[in-house]
């Protein structure tokens, strides 16, 4: 199983071509890609994605939070920022949800090396 960070979802979406979007369209295939809860919302917050797309998003299985999610992810940011490195509210989010399921995360965004770095996220960054 794997996940997806949005960055390889809209490249995927727009027909970019990369080794992660090869990935997630062969995982696709097979039935091994989970979806973030986070990654979906901020893909079904475009406003011109088109409705057949956002119901197909919508019919990857979704992760399910696990207790204490918030405080671990509250935990994982400060623990990055400590070491003064770039890091987004919703990529700690998409981290800590990654790491507490054991779920590889596919993305083009270079910023999950510091999750990876701080907590051992295991990631594979894909252009």
């Amino acid at each position: 199983m794997i996940a997806s960070d949005t960055s390889t979802w809209v490249a995927f979406l727009e027909g970019v071509r990369g080794a992660d979007t090869q990935l997630l369209d062969q995982a696709l295939e097979d039935r091994q890609v989970l979806m973030v809860p986070v990654v979906l919302t901020e893909l079904l917050s475009d406003p011109q994605l088109p409705a057949t797309v956002a119901e197909l998003l919508s019919e990857v299985p979704l992760i399910e939070i696990e207790p204490g999610h918030w405080l671990r992810a509250g935990a994982l940011r400060a623990k990055v920022l400590a070491k003064r490195r770039k890091v987004r509210l919703g990529d700690a989010l998409i981290a800590q949800t990654c790491i507490d399921r054991g779920v590889p995360l596919l993305t083009r965004d270079r910023d999950f090396r510091a999750f990876a770095e701080a907590a051992g996220l295991d990631f594979v960054l894909g252009l």
